[in-house]
């Protein structure tokens, strides 16, 4: 709510007029468009009934609001305010700008902070301190803290189960990729060598390529998209063994905890460019090795590798 218009010295501008209070601005807040300006208070309190401007009923919601212009935070600073504590005895006249810190010290202000002159220690308001009580108002303080003790131990308490609720689902989510991981691809221990060396050829023979715009990934590709990635590795010299595998990985079922949603893609996009690709030849599309990508964790590559295929962005390196 705006100042009292009586307590100002001389004649108050009608553009430093709130029109919702009527008082001089207090904390000032203007509308975009129409540049009428209200009190901070009077024109969220407002706000919360209709999102419109009180003067010419424009649209005006809480995140349009801006600060007054300068040349009017000048004209309010320079106005000659009475003290609010005049009808206790104080009788200055001060400028608007001055105002908070004058209430701070000021000697007729009833809610002044003051010591206890009993000295038991407490801060008092002035005027609650003839009602005040040493011994009654330290055990309230005492009580009031120990509630507030045991709040925060309360509030730890559940802190501390959560997280270790959190980390117990982290690691059960863990043990089931890497289950799931175990069962979907080859174990190491009994591939044959001969496999190794044809997976590691194949992949060496791609050519590197760069992603430009993940944002044009194809995360969900139909059977007939596929189908052409398909017959496109396997031209390329793809093992049989592995263009399953492949396929399999190319639709975002199949993809590891950090692609497997959109949301999860697109908190992890920073992450992107770390991944080793090779291009698909001839198409808008890369594979992430698994024997390339190990630097990138279980949440971000699976076995044997990803397919990515995207509208556009694909090049060769």
């Amino acid at each position: 709510m705006g100042y009292e218009v009586t307590r100002f010295e001389g004649g108050v501008d009608e553009e430093l007029i709130c029109p919702i209070c009527s008082g001089v601005l207090e904390e000032p807040l203007q509308a975009p468009q129409c540049e009428h300006a209200f009190c901070s208070a009077c024109i969220h309190q407002w706000l919360l009934r209709q999102q419109t401007c009180p003067v010419d009923r424009s649209v005006v919601t809480p995140a349009h609001l801006k600060p007054v212009p300068r040349i009017m935070r000048n004209m309010l600073s320079k106005l000659t305010i009475r003290c609010e504590n005049a009808p206790s005895g104080c009788t200055a006249m001060l400028r608007l700008d001055l105002l908070a810190s004058h209430l701070a010290d000021c000697e007729h202000n009833p809610k002044r902070p003051v010591p206890c002159e009993q000295g038991c220690g407490l801060i008092v308001p002035k005027d609650e301190m003839n009602g005040h009580v040493c011994v009654r108002d330290l055990r309230a303080l005492v009580l009031t803290q120990q509630h507030k003790l045991s709040d925060l131990e309360k509030m730890a308490a559940e802190h501390r189960h959560q997280l270790a609720e959190q980390k117990r689902e982290i690691q059960l989510l863990k043990e089931y990729m890497r289950a799931l991981r175990n069962s979907t691809a080859v174990p190491r221990s009994i591939e044959q060598p001969s496999e190794q060396n044809e997976v590691l050829g194949w992949v060496n023979a791609l050519q590197p390529a760069r992603v430009t715009r993940w944002g044009g990934m194809i995360s969900t590709p139909d059977a007939v998209l596929q189908a052409v990635i398909k017959r496109s590795l396997l031209e390329s010299g793809c093992p049989l063994a592995v263009v399953t595998g492949l396929i399999e990985n190319s639709h975002e079922r199949k993809w590891p905890p950090g692609l497997s949603t959109l949301e999860t893609r697109q908190m992890n996009r920073r992450y992107y460019e770390n991944y080793v690709t090779k291009r698909v030849p001839g198409k808008q599309a890369v594979v992430a090795m698994a024997l390339e990508n190990q630097h990138m964790g279980d949440d971000m590559i699976v076995e044997p590798g990803l397919v990515m295929i995207f509208a556009h962005g694909v090049e060769d390196v």
